[in-house]
C-alpha cells in the first residue's frame, strides 16, 4: 500500500455542517467553532457560504462571521461562493479560497441549482476568473459523484465531465463528494479515478458522508490511491438539504483517530478536537455524531 505520510484536512463544519440548522447558531458561536478548530491544528476551515438568506437562513451572517475572526498565520479560510453577487459579497471578508459546486447528476443539478451542470459550470466561469484576478484560491467539488436521490448510480464519466469542465474554467482543485452517502469504495475508486484524468493528485480531495456508514471506508481507499486530502466535519454535523435522509458528513474526530491509528500525520490535537467537538454539539442540545469522540469522551469519565 502507498499511502501518504501524511493528510491534510479542511473541517467543513461551520459551513456544511451548520448550514441546515433549524435554528439560528448566532455568529459569536460560528466563530468560537472556528476558533477552536484552528487551536486544535486544522490548518484548513470552510468558514462559511455567501448565498442568500432566502435560500440558506442560517447563512445569513456570513460577512459578520468572517469579519470576527481571530486570523491565524498559515490556516487558510474558505467560502462558498455560488454565483458572482456571493463572491462579490465575499470580497470584502478577503477569503483565501472560494469554493464553487457542480452535481454530476443533470437530476440533482436542476433541483439544487434550477440549471443544468453545463449552464453551471457557465455560471461559476466569471468568479472563477475574478478570484485569479483577487489573487484568491479556486477549489471546485462534484457533488453526487457516485448517487443521486433522483438519478441512483452515476456514472464515472459524468464526474469526468464534471472535472473536465471545472478545469477548463480554471478551477485549481477539485473535490470528489459523495453527498448523500450511497458510496462503497470500489466507486468511490472509480470516481476518483475519473476526476484523475483531468487533475493531479496533489489536486483532488474526497468529501464523504457517512448515511450507510462507508465514510472511513471510501476514505481507506482513497488513501491508498494516494489522495491525502480530505473534507470532514466537527462532530459529524451537516446532511444536504435536496437529499431526504442524507445524514451528516464523516466526523473529522473519526477520521483523525482513524489516521493516526495508521501513523498518518494530520497535526492535529484530538483531546482539543473532541473539546470543539462537544462545544458545538451542547449548543445544538445533542451528542456528537462520532463514535471516536463518544469514545474518547466516556473515557475522560471513568
Amino acid at each position: 500500500m502507498n499511502l501518504p505520510s501524511k493528510v491534510k484536512l479542511v473541517d467543513v463544519g461551520p459551513r456544511d455542517g451548520l448550514q441546515n440548522e433549524k435554528a439560528p447558531v448566532p455568529a459569536a458561536v460560528k466563530i468560537e467553532l472556528v476558533h477552536r478548530l484552528q487551536s486544535a491544528g486544522l490548518k484548513e476551515i470552510e468558514v462559511t457560504s455567501f448565498v442568500s438568506p432566502k435560500w440558506v437562513p442560517q447563512m445569513a451572517d456570513a460577512a459578520d462571521v468572517m469579519k470576527g475572526l481571530e486570523r491565524q498565520s498559515g490556516v487558510r479560510y474558505s467560502v462558498l461562493t455560488p454565483n458572482m453577487k456571493g463572491f462579490e459579497a465575499a470580497l470584502t471578508s478577503k477569503p483565501d479560497e472560494i469554493v464553487v459546486f457542480a452535481a454530476a447528476s443533470e437530476a440533482f443539478s436542476q433541483r439544487n441549482i434550477n440549471c443544468s451542470i453545463a449552464e453551471s459550470i457557465e455560471r461559476f466561469a466569471p468568479v472563477v476568473a475574478a478570484a485569479k484576478a483577487a489573487g484568491i484560491y479556486t477549489r471546485g467539488a462534484i457533488s453526487c459523484a457516485v448517487g443521486c436521490p433522483y438519478e441512483g448510480d452515476v456514472a464515472p464519466a459524468q464526474v469526468e465531465l464534471v472535472a473536465k469542465l471545472m478545469k477548463s474554467i480554471g478551477v485549481e482543485h477539485i473535490g470528489v463528494a459523495d453527498t448523500i452517502g450511497v458510496g462503497t469504495p470500489l466507486k468511490v475508486q472509480r470516481a476518483m479515478d475519473a476526476a484523475l484524468k483531468h487533475y493531479d493528485l496533489d489536486d483532488v480531495s474526497g468529501h464523504f458522508h457517512d448515511t450507510y456508514g462507508q465514510a472511513l471506508g471510501n476514505t481507506l481507499i482513497s488513501l491508498q490511491m494516494g489522495v491525502w486530502q480530505f473534507d470532514t466535519s466537527i462532530a459529524g454535523l451537516g446532511g444536504c438539504p435536496y437529499a431526504k435522509g442524507a445524514t451528516g458528513n464523516v466526523a473529522t474526530e473519526d477520521v483523525v483517530y482513524m489516521l493516526h491509528g495508521m501513523g498518518i500525520e494530520t497535526g492535529i490535537d484530538m483531546d482539543k478536537l473532541v473539546d470543539a467537538g462537544q462545544f458545538i454539539s451542547e449548543f445544538l442540545g445533542r451528542k456528537p455524531n462520532s463514535n471516536a469522540a463518544t469514545a474518547l469522551s466516556n473515557k475522560r469519565l471513568n
